[in-house]
């Protein structure tokens, strides 16, 4: 029998694989529209940049809620900045992915649901910037707005807090996958700046 946490990993996994095959093939209809003629229109760049942003969200959600292990294999840079790239196209987040090398899958699971745990500390965007140095990760996040306080930032990263709704489900899996890599999290806040 798979653990919580494995089956958690599955679902993800299940879901995140069944909706992109649909998307991809909205994709390739609008791009077909387009290709037969059909003029540019207000409402049409509103459905391409929907399924855009629908794509990076399930591939951003797949590496963050998906399945992972130490025998996962690796994820390149190019394929985690084209990702975040597209989530920060005509949004209110800027990210700025500084690590050079391929990571681990179960690195990249846990960055990923570290990223979504910044966001919500971000509701009125910022900048997001992604360093990795000497085997440290480090995510940097400014805002002139920032909203980092209450239980779910207390012992960030370090125990699983009681989650208070699905869109705060990253602060519980995020200190079992640490837990898995050997690493703990931690978080320190000032007036505009959080650095995870």
């Amino acid at each position: 029998m798979n653990s919580e946490q494995d089956l958690a990993g599955l679902i993800g996994s299940r879901i995140c694989h069944d909706l992109i095959s649909p998307l991809g093939a909205i994709g390739n209809g609008i791009e077909l529209l387009q290709m037969s003629g059909l003029p540019d229109s207000p409402e049409m760049a509103l459905i391409v940049a929907s399924v855009e942003a629908a794509n990076a969200r399930i591939r951003l959600f797949r590496l963050a809620f998906g399945q992972a292990t130490p025998k996962s294999g690796s994820v390149p840079p190019t394929e985690l900045r084209d990702i975040l790239a597209a989530i920060s196209k005509g949004g209110r987040l800027r990210y700025d992915w500084q690590a050079a090398d391929e990571i681990p899958r179960l690195e990249a699971k846990a960055v990923m649901l570290a990223l979504l745990c910044t966001e919500t500390a971000l509701p009125m965007g910022g900048d997001v910037r992604i360093d990795h140095s000497l085997g440290q990760w480090r995510i940097t996040a400014r805002s002139p707005r920032l909203r980092a306080e209450g239980p779910l930032w207390t012992g960030f990263g370090t125990q699983a807090e009681p989650v208070l709704g699905a869109a705060q489900v990253q602060f519980a899996l995020l200190p079992a996958t640490l837990a898995a890599l050997g690493r703990k999290g931690s978080a320190a806040i000032t007036a505009d700046t959080l650095t995870l």
